[in-house]
């Protein structure tokens, strides 16, 4: 991955917008593991092709979500959450019904973090890298 990010360029408009976001399983239960955290990190990464997002890092940890993207301007950082949220608990619920079971409602807790990153684009690289590792 490039160390620094290089302007977005779309038809209309040329930006920079990145967003460093955490987000946790209802009760921050420790079931992002094994095979489901590799279903999920798939899950996202189709996701955010689906949606043009540049993922520029991603850490998936037994009770938390990293993800560094880059965005198109025409979404804003709760839509990318929300649809993020949605629908990887959808679709990670179908492949391991027994989160269904843990959990019948939802995979996501509410809550999500957004930390614009501006120009700090290394130290969240090394943060995200730090978790991967620390999880290991």
């Amino acid at each position: 991955m490039p160390a620094e990010v290089e302007p977005r360029v779309d038809r209309h408009t040329r930006s920079m917008l990145t967003d460093h976001m955490v987000f946790t399983p209802k009760y921050r239960g420790k079931v992002l593991v094994g095979d489901v955290a590799e279903s999920l990190e798939n899950i996202l990464l189709d996701i955010c092709r689906e949606m043009d997002i540049k993922v520029m890092d991603l850490a998936v940890n037994p009770d938390h979500v990293h993800i560094f993207i880059q965005y198109p301007p025409k979404y804003s950082v709760s839509d990318i959450a929300a649809r993020l949220k949605g629908l990887s608990s959808k679709r990670l619920r179908e492949e391991y019904p027994e989160l269904k079971d843990w959990c019948p409602k939802g995979l996501w807790g509410p809550s999500c973090f957004h930390g614009s990153v501006g120009h700090g684009v290394d130290v969240v690289r090394a943060y995200i890298q730090g978790q991967e590792e620390h999880h290991k």
